[in-house]
């Protein structure tokens, strides 16, 4: 994301709009810490979580200078979470999403991230949360079949299946959803693995009819077409094991229905009466000193 993308981001996203001129202190001193000092930084990322932030690590500095990148799902996340549930954080990353779950709504977590670099960040961020007990974090990429699949290795957040091998990519485990969940019951899912959603999808139907699985956080921007995949048969899919898609409103606390999936994360959802008493009675939060 260039310079003026990223000011764009920060200065419209929805917790710096009252209060543009702190997003843009907090975008600066970043920047200036993080070329002085390029060892990593603990940053309060909730009020009972934190996260460790480096140098270009994008989708963890979005969390520094908004408070949550991803308002509406990480809020979402935030006020339907309970101590007890399971998460299923597909495409982890360094964590940011299991750090939310596990380290401030104390639910458990399994968490999947394929590449050996990142996988070992998320460790520290498990370490550093104390989620031992509850975050079952796995060296794996999820699919269709078992097996090794080629990932890149090098775009930080955005690192994918790749669609030939060569010597940029590197040999992963890839297992299905299905056999590596189990007899276990998740409560709420997120699917971020740019493009590869529809293998996921293939693989969890066991996972995606278990009762308990009241919503799912999918990212559906048009990646799939690199791989041959049309998202709107994921919708469609979706549609099928009984879940509807609905846009986020954090601060009123609200649901909407779409007729759709969005261009970027799409919350579905079945059985919405449980998920609406659920974000209703939730605690608030303060992020950046707003109560959501």
């Amino acid at each position: 994301m260039g310079l003026k993308r990223t000011l764009q981001f920060i200065l419209n996203h929805p917790l710096n709009k009252n209060n543009k001129l702190g997003a843009l202190t907090r975008f600066v001193k970043w920047q200036i810490r993080a070329r002085l000092n390029t060892a990593p930084v603990v940053h309060q990322f909730t009020p009972k979580a934190k996260i460790f932030a480096r140098k270009g690590l994008a989708g963890v500095t979005g969390n520094i200078y908004c408070g949550l990148h991803d308002f509406e799902d990480m809020s979402f996340l935030l006020h339907f979470l309970r101590r007890g549930d399971l998460f299923l954080d597909i495409g982890a990353n360094v964590g940011s999403y299991t750090i939310l779950a596990s380290g401030h709504c104390e639910a458990d977590s399994i968490s999947f991230e394929p590449v050996p670099v990142t996988y070992k960040l998320l460790q520290e961020n498990v370490r550093l949360n104390k989620m031992e007990s509850r975050v079952t974090a796995l060296n794996v990429a999820v699919g269709s079949s078992e097996g090794t699949i080629p990932f890149t290795s090098s775009f930080d957040a955005i690192n994918h299946v790749a669609k030939t091998r060569d010597d940029k990519t590197i040999d992963v485990p890839i297992g299905v959803l299905n056999h590596l969940i189990g007899e276990r019951n998740p409560h709420l899912a997120k699917i971020d693995v740019e493009g590869y959603e529809t293998e996921v999808l293939a693989g969890g139907s066991e996972v995606l009819s278990k009762p308990s699985l009241k919503a799912i956080i999918i990212e559906l921007n048009g990646a799939g077409a690199n791989f041959g995949y049309d998202e709107s048969k994921i919708h469609d899919t979706l549609l099928g094991y009984g879940y509807k898609p609905f846009r986020y409103d954090p601060f009123a606390r609200t649901l909407f229905p779409l007729d759709t999936f969005g261009h970027l994360n799409t919350i579905y959802i079945k059985d919405l009466p449980f998920v609406t008493e659920r974000i209703k009675s939730a605690k608030k939060i303060e992020i950046l000193g707003q109560a959501i």
